[in-house]
């Protein structure tokens, strides 16, 4: 029997949300507090930008030549999101007493290559905490965050209706908005002892602004298609 095309639209936004209630088995089950969750949400912003360097890279351009450009664009989406997301993951280590400084193994790497340093060592010394059943939670995410890249932009061709300078802006719109959110929250539950009520309300809030951040983008990229073809 085949699915009807309301359920396989409707595939991404379900690996979405069965990702996020991972974390909810986390806190009920596993013990993870605010720290954990906030980690872990980083953590994911980080596939969001591994994603979106997919999307540059894929992204219909009107002349073969248009594609040199993405040889200067991704780099320095790269270096940019790259520098503020160790800035981000070094604030978490370093507001739960988790690191003491920025971590760099070795000779520090030229010019803005040591925001990528940077980052790494955020990655190494967040990797290195987290206990193991937690990175499955952050696989989910990643996976859920390829589904909706495979379905959506490949198979749906939002490549063709993408523009390069607004996919340079996208990803720290979800960070900003997330982070600002999540982390008043984190902050919040860290403040009256991470009672599990609050940690679970941080959890519910977090898949509320996913979905309704997945479902904007998308429905903007459905309607533009359809002037498109008007």
């Amino acid at each position: 029997m085949k699915l009807s095309n309301k359920y396989i639209n409707n595939i991404p936004l379900l690996a979405l949300i069965v990702a996020n209630t991972i974390p909810l088995w986390g806190v009920l089950y596993l013990g993870w507090d605010v720290f954990y969750i906030l980690l872990l949400y980083w953590a994911e912003n980080i596939a969001v930008g591994f994603y979106n360097i997919l999307k540059i890279a894929f992204l219909k351009v009107p002349r073969p030549i248009d594609h040199l450009g993405k040889l200067f664009i991704i780099p320095f989406f790269v270096v940019h999101f790259g520098g503020f997301m160790a800035g981000h993951g070094f604030f978490i280590l370093l507001l739960f007493k988790r690191t003491e400084g920025p971590s760099i193994q070795g000779n520090e790497w030229p010019c803005f290559l040591v925001f990528i340093q940077l980052l790494l060592g955020v990655i190494r010394q967040a990797y290195s905490i987290i206990p193991a059943n937690m990175k499955y939670a952050l696989a989910a995410l990643f996976a859920s965050h390829g589904i909706s890249f495979i379905y959506n932009y490949l198979l749906k061709r939002e490549f063709a209706l993408s523009k390069a300078e607004s996919l340079m802006g996208e990803p720290y719109i979800r960070v900003i908005i997330m982070h600002i959110a999540i982390l008043t929250g984190g902050l919040l539950s860290a403040s009256i002892g991470q009672p599990i009520g609050v940690l679970l309300v941080l959890v519910f809030l977090k898949i509320i602004i996913d979905v309704k951040l997945h479902l904007r983008e998308h429905r903007k990229k459905h309607k533009l298609k359809h002037l498109q073809q008007a």
